[in-house]
C-alpha cells in the first residue's frame, strides 16, 4: 500500500478489525475502513497530530449502532455505536481519556459544525465520514490516492446502499432523528414519517408563556 499510512499494527487495532468484521456487513466494514483512510489523509493535509489507533477505533465502530440488535434501544444509533466502542476499549484496559475521545468522535459524527473544533481524533472521524458519504472535501485528495483507497475498499452502489442501511437502522426508532440529519433519510424513505419540529415543540410545551 502506498497511500501514506496503513492500519495501526497493534493488538487493539487487530482485535477491533476482527470484531467489527464479524458483526457488521461488508457495506459497513468497507465504509468504516475508508473513513479511517480518508480521515487520516485529511489529518495529514491539515497538519493535525492525531493518534492513529484511536482514529481507527472510532472509524471502525462509528456505524455499529445500525446493527439489528440495537434497533430497539430507543437511543440514537450514534450513542449505541459509541457505547459499543467504549465497552470494547474498557475491557482492554484503555485509559479513560482515550476512551472518552473515541466515544465523543463516534457520538458526534453526524453533528456537523462541532467536531472540527475538538480533538483531532474527533474531528477526523467526522471528516472521514463526510468525505466518504457526502463528498465534502472530495477534491482535497488527488485522484490517484482516492482510487487507491477505493480499490482496497470498494464502494459499488454505495450511495443507495448506505441510505438503505441508515433507513433500516433508524426507522424502528424514528424519534431519535429529532434535530439531526437522519430525519432527512426517514422523510425520504419511510412513508408516513413526520419529522419533529423545534418551533412546534417550544410552542406546544406545557409552559403557559
Amino acid at each position: 500500500m502506498t497511500i501514506g499510512q496503513t492500519v495501526p499494527d497493534t493488538r487493539l487495532a487487530t482485535e477491533a478489525t476482527e470484531f467489527v468484521r464479524e458483526v457488521t456487513s461488508d457495506l459497513i466494514y468497507h465504509h468504516s475502513r475508508r473513513v479511517y483512510f480518508f480521515g487520516s489523509q485529511m489529518g495529514r493535509r491539515r497538519d493535525l497530530s492525531f493518534d492513529p489507533e484511536l482514529l481507527y477505533i472510532g472509524a471502525m465502530f462509528h456505524d455499529l449502532g445500525l446493527n439489528e440488535e440495537y434497533r430497539g434501544s430507543g437511543r440514537r444509533f450514534e450513542v449505541d455505536s459509541a457505547d459499543a466502542a467504549r465497552r470494547f476499549l474498557l475491557e482492554r484496559g484503555v485509559p479513560e481519556d482515550s476512551v472518552r475521545r473515541v466515544w465523543t468522535a463516534i457520538a458526534l459524527h453526524t453533528t456537523p459544525g462541532i467536531p472540527e473544533f475538538m480533538e483531532p481524533e474527533v474531528a477526523l472521524v467526522t471528516a472521514g465520514v463526510e468525505y466518504d458519504v457526502l463528498g465534502i472535501g472530495y477534491h482535497e485528495l488527488d485522484d490517484a490516492r482516492r482510487a487507491e483507497i477505493t480499490a482496497l475498499h470498494p464502494r459499488p452502489g454505495f450511495k443507495e446502499a448506505i441510505l438503505r442501511a441508515f433507513t433500516e437502522g433508524i426507522a424502528p426508532r424514528p424519534e431519535t432523528t429529532f434535530g439531526n440529519v437522519k430525519a432527512d433519510v426517514l422523510e425520504r424513505y419511510v412513508p408516513g414519517f413526520r419529522r419533529g419540529n423545534f418551533v412546534d415543540t417550544i410552542l406546544g410545551s406545557p409552559w403557559p408563556e
